[in-house]
């Protein structure tokens, strides 16, 4: 049996929940797809402590979430950057069970069937489904992938868009660096004698500055913690490797030599920054949750098996991350006895361990249609006539990979660690075009695309942040529901009258 919808939407992200529900509240009968057990994504996954940017670029659903928030605490919205992952899964249910939306969880999709530029339907592990209209909510892109939609994936070469940041980027000091003088060879800590590397260094050479080499952001795990009496403690993973945390020992060394050894909280965001004294543990310097070994760069076009395996590497480097940092003799007692007054909530992620149901990642695939935001458009603060959704939020890519240089010093070249890729810079307001969400009519005329928007990898680096994610779902869920009532092509659904029903609730097209 094949089920039919008017709308189907693969995956429950933010931006797909509020598809969903945008287009539920449009008129349309809706299907949302889910390859996991929860809906939210990041934003019910461990990432609540919300990087939002101008605020006065929120609106539509992902200011009615903003309230929500402020409505289930009894505080003024904007008081928290974000609820406890539980409260923000719970005001996604409430919002999918009102608007009418039908929920399929663990359809991880297998196959989508097309013909003569649509795609009739999708298979999932829970079965086949028919929609007029489909929207592309995953962070991995596998919808407009396997539909045929032409795709990029990672850093461009600098010249393809004449983009100023793109491609590989220097190594220049900074938090998020690792510093000069730790070597990266097992056994030999002067990095003199070329030896095998240790874990957690990528090991091919880094391209030269500026060419693309389809590095993509490092992946990791925003752990939720808290210093409640009731707190699971952190404890010795079951696998931990000793050895895995060797650079991390040279580390502490070179800090206690240099006298830069930072505080606990520096290294995991350990601050009460969400509800009820949790807070949101974040990767803030150059040894931290975030993987920077390669194995995000093999993520976005790896089969599931694959991807499973690198999502459990990230899942072990959490665990023993933090284990590391309470247990390991190199680490300075004083950020060993800190970490150890935190642990994982006991109300949090109950059936994952309380460790989050979702892996953070930043970047996969980026769909490529006649139109492609660039780091100039952000930078410009072009705002389109065309514009669906508002951007804010800085230039923001994290650290790509962390690699290995000779450094030819006298009397001989010496091997030295060597993170790359991190910048932040902040751009104006600008906008989202609608034209950014869909693929060329000759590829696909029923697909829209919320979270892998047509983009360079820079310009995505400020896309791809949760309210935004929130915003542009809305916008595709309103489309969807307009294309399918019409029985027109996306690429041919009337913009104005679009950005006019999304104003009408509430979305920010201008400043």
């Amino acid at each position: 049996m094949t089920d039919q919808h008017d709308v189907l939407v693969y995956a429950a992200t933010s931006a797909g929940v509020c598809a969903a529900v945008a287009a539920a509240e449009s008129g349309a009968s809706v299907l949302l797809l889910e390859p996991g057990r929860h809906l939210g994504g990041m934003t019910s996954g461990g990432l609540g402590y919300t990087d939002v940017g101008d605020v006065r670029a929120l609106g539509g659903m992902a200011s009615r979430f903003r309230n929500a928030i402020a409505e289930h605490y009894g505080v003024e919205p904007g008081h928290y950057a974000g609820p406890e992952p539980h409260v923000a899964e719970q005001i996604f249910t409430e919002w999918i069970e009102k608007a009418g939306v039908t929920v399929e969880f663990d359809s991880a999709l297998l196959d989508a069937e097309t013909d003569d530029g649509r795609i009739t339907a999708v298979t999932t592990a829970s079965g086949r489904y028919e929609a007029a209209v489909f929207v592309d909510a995953s962070y991995e892109g596998d919808l407009l992938a396997s539909a045929g939609v032409t795709a990029a994936v990672g850093r461009e070469d600098r010249a393809l868009h004449g983009e100023r940041f793109a491609g590989r980027r220097e190594v220049v000091p900074g938090m998020h660096v690792f510093p000069d003088w730790v070597s990266p060879f097992e056994g030999d800590e002067t990095g003199m004698h070329e030896a095998p590397l240790l874990p957690q260094i990528k090991p091919e050479p880094m391209v030269e500055v500026g060419a693309g080499d389809g590095g993509v952001m490092s992946y990791g795990y925003r752990l939720c913690l808290t210093t409640a009496d009731d707190r699971i403690r952190i404890t010795r993973p079951d696998g931990y490797d000793v050895g895995y945390w060797e650079l991390g020992r040279r580390l502490f060394g070179h800090w206690a030599e240099t006298g830069g050894v930072p505080p606990a909280g520096r290294l995991l965001g350990l601050e009460p920054n969400l509800p009820n004294g949790k807070c949101d543990g974040n990767s803030l310097g150059p040894f931290s949750l975030s993987v920077l070994d390669g194995s995000a760069w093999e993520y976005p076009l790896a089969d599931a098996q694959r991807r499973e395996e690198i999502r459990r590497h990230h899942l072990d480097h959490a665990a023993g991350f933090l284990w590391f940092l309470t247990s390991d003799p190199a680490v300075p007692s004083e950020i060993r006895e800190e970490v150890s007054r935190w642990g994982l909530p006991a109300d949090e992620f109950t059936d994952t361990g309380h460790y989050p149901h979702q892996l953070y990642v930043r970047e996969a695939r980026r769909m490529q249609s006649e139109f492609i935001l660039t780091e100039h458009d952000l930078v410009g603060g072009s705002i389109p006539d065309d514009t669906v959704a508002l951007g804010s939020y800085h230039l923001d890519v994290r650290e790509v990979q962390r690699t290995w240089r000779w450094v030819y010093e006298h009397p001989a070249p010496i091997a030295m660690v060597a993170t790359e890729g991190y910048l932040s810079v902040a751009v104006p307001i600008y906008g989202i075009p609608y034209r950014s969400l869909v693929p060329r009519q000759e590829e696909c005329e029923n697909l829209l695309v919320a979270v892998c928007v047509s983009s360079s990898h820079i310009a995505f680096s400020s896309v791809r942040m949760e309210p935004q994610y929130q915003m542009i779902g809305h916008a595709a869920g309103v489309a969807a529901a307009m294309a399918a009532d019409a029985d027109v092509p996306v690429q041919s659904v009337d913009v104005a009258a679009l950005r006019a029903r999304l104003a009408a609730d509430g979305q920010v097209l201008t400043v």
